[in-house]
């Protein structure tokens, strides 16, 4: 029986009504999570009434681990956050750092980070819509995606070594420059792709069950994507038109030309849309940086004593292994000032921020990360309510949820 206070508020069912309600729990190991999320369910027959996301599976507490490591250790952290696109990651932490240091990388070193972010946009955007689009019904083009973005995984393998946990940026700068190899395999890779993505686009844009299971489900209204925090293509998909790389400009973004994707309908269909079209930007974006990448260093100056030095210069003299030692070993490299900052990029999934607070050592006093799945998540039972349980696989497969970005 319902109190006398819960039978007042509108919103509170009768006890008729839930006698027909069931609890389902979705997840943490249903395929069409692609990760550890878990929402508790509450249907009636095939409708959601209710849902409640559940983000305890994976307990990384990666930000208190920020308060531990030095700012060059940290970065391999950061791959595991994200993990579909860690390079974003690994720029969006050193860029805070450099923020709080006072420190501008090299003009090439900024143009680097800005191809390599935009290659993790493309390598995420295409893992994105090719699982919802098998999770919809579309299985032929998410094998045509996720073959691209194996192409991609073997590009980073070839610029640091890894595919997943790159660790590419360093304070200051980079693990070490591009390769002739790493640039012949990118370039080859920008002649071939356009034709691929062209036939996903035809494959998902007249499949009709993709579709009509897309359209017009989970909507996600301008104002409420503004309340709720949105950011990313998820906002853009709602009509806010805010994008880091314009409004902010960071690493040399104002030297580009591109557009801002934006749509107004703010449904599934139209977030796959947004995130089809930021791929077609993300290319001009490579091919301009490419073509005029600047010459000179990749880090800052040794002398600065921020930068970890070169490994040849370590190993065969004896000022770059004191160097080593002074960095490494000794609160003699980093001397952070008693301030603390903020710095945002626009990462594939939306607005990834790092604030951090300096002590005058090489490791930050706080740490504290604004992951955009974090924030998307919270939005899934206002999107999913009223709608059936078929349409939870393609609201979920349209915020693009990392659990490794949700725990504390």
């Amino acid at each position: 029986m319902a109190t006398a206070l819960e039978a007042s508020r509108p919103d509170t069912p009768s006890s008729e009504e839930l006698d027909y309600r069931w609890t389902l729990n979705f997840g943490p190991q249903h395929p069409a999570t692609h990760t550890t999320l878990r929402l508790v369910l509450q249907i009636e027959g095939e409708r959601v009434v209710e849902a409640t996301p559940d983000i305890g599976y994976l307990h990384s507490g990666f930000e208190k681990i920020g308060e531990h490591l030095n700012f060059n250790q940290y970065v391999t952290v950061t791959d595991r956050m994200n993990y579909i696109s860690p390079l974003a990651n690994n720029v969006a932490w050193h860029n805070a750092v450099e923020k709080l240091l006072g420190i501008e990388v090299p003009k090439r070193c900024q143009y680097i980070r800005v191809i390599l972010v935009e290659l993790a946009r493309i390598s995420d955007h295409l893992l994105c819509n090719g699982a919802c689009a098998l999770d919809t019904g579309a299985f032929t083009a998410f094998l045509y995606a996720f073959n691209e973005r194996e192409k991609l995984m073997h590009l980073f393998e070839t610029l640091c070594g890894a595919r997943f946990t790159t660790s590419y940026t360093r304070t200051g700068g980079l693990m070490y420059d591009l390769t002739p190899a790493f640039i012949s395999e990118l370039r080859g890779w920008l002649k071939t792709f356009p034709a691929v993505f062209a036939d996903v686009l035809r494959l998902l844009n007249r499949n009709r069950i993709f579709v009509e299971r897309t359209k017009g489900i989970g909507v996600l209204t301008k104002a409420e994507a503004i309340s709720r925090s949105a950011t990313g293509p998820i906002a853009r998909a709602s009509g806010v038109t805010r994008d880091l790389r314009k409004d902010q400009p960071y690493m040399s973004y104002q030297d580009f030309d591109f557009n801002v994707i934006c749509s107004k309908e703010g449904d599934c269909f139209h977030r796959y849309l947004v995130r089809m079209d930021e791929i077609t930007e993300s290319l001009k974006i490579i091919h301009q940086a490419l073509e005029n990448l600047p010459a000179g260093p990749v880090n800052v100056d040794a002398d600065e004593r921020t930068i970890l030095p070169d490994k040849s210069k370590v190993y065969n003299t004896i000022e770059g292994l004191i160097s080593h030692f002074e960095v490494v070993m000794t609160n003699r490299g980093f001397q952070t000032p008693l301030a603390e900052c903020y710095s945002a990029i626009e990462s594939p999934n939306g607005e990834l921020g790092f604030y951090l607070v300096g002590d005058g050592s090489e490791i930050a006093y706080r740490a504290r990360c604004r992951p955009p799945s974090y924030i998307h998540f919270a939005m899934f039972p206002h999107l999913i309510r009223g709608h059936l349980v078929s349409d939870i696989v393609a609201v979920l497969g349209s915020l693009n949820v990392i659990a490794a970005e949700l725990d504390r």
